[in-house]
């Protein structure tokens, strides 16, 4: 069986015990399938995502940077990899393919996204938009990846619900569960053809990835 080649990119946290619970699951998900996570890339050494290929036998890389495009570029090329998934990634890409290049991000774009828009910052943004009455829910999306910040054309945008007794931390756990659900399916789908890059502000369903995705997908 020929498989799918993807590198992962997950910063993860410090600690053994912070981050990298996307990429396990994912990893979990194609184990079995004609989709092989080859590695997986984290900018800290020592920490959740390192601990986590650990435990699945994933071949894992630190790297410090510099975080230009020679280095992405060398990295796709080390692992031979056809596509790029970013699961908690919190540098700036430069110098990949966007068709190959994925992003999940938690939280709707573009409104919630660009510098500084990650993880509990984006909750907390959608928290004191939510209590302004801007918004009434968040979003898990994905995206391909060009050289704008969370600017690539949107192949995924799930809604998630916020309560008014939600802070932060609770919106954090309930897209951190959507994440995990529907990534590697998504992902699935793209590197399948299913869904495809077009061009910076268009992208390409099958009729299966309509059927499976329905109302998740974005306006075109």
């Amino acid at each position: 069986m020929i498989r799918t080649k993807v590198l992962v990119l997950a910063s993860g946290g410090k600690n053994s015990n912070e981050g990298g619970s996307g990429f396990k699951v994912m990893a979990q998900y194609f184990k079995h399938s004609d989709v092989e996570i080859v590695a997986v890339v984290s900018n800290y050494e020592n920490g959740g995502v390192e601990e986590k290929a650990k435990e699945l036998g994933i071949t894992f890389e630190y790297w410090p940077g510099p975080f230009d495009a020679q280095g992405y570029q060398f990295l796709v090329k080390k692992y031979q990899a056809d596509y790029v998934m970013l699961s908690g990634w919190l540098k700036m890409v430069h110098g990949l393919d966007p068709a190959k290049t994925v992003n999940i991000h938690p939280g709707p774009l573009p409104e919630f996204g660009g510098k500084n828009m990650y993880g509990h910052h984006v909750h907390e943004a959608v928290l004191a938009a939510y209590k302004k009455g801007e918004i009434t829910h968040t979003a898990v999306t994905m995206h391909f990846v060009t050289e704008e910040y969370d600017l690539g054309p949107i192949c995924f945008a799930y809604l998630v619900e916020i309560f008014p007794t939600d802070d932060a931390d609770s919106i954090q756990k309930r897209v951190n569960i959507s994440e995990h659900y529907w990534q590697s399916r998504v992902l699935y789908l793209i590197v399948h053809d299913d869904i495809k890059y077009l061009n910076s502000k268009a992208v390409y369903f099958s009729p299966k990835a309509k059927e499976e995705l329905g109302m998740f997908i974005p306006e075109q």
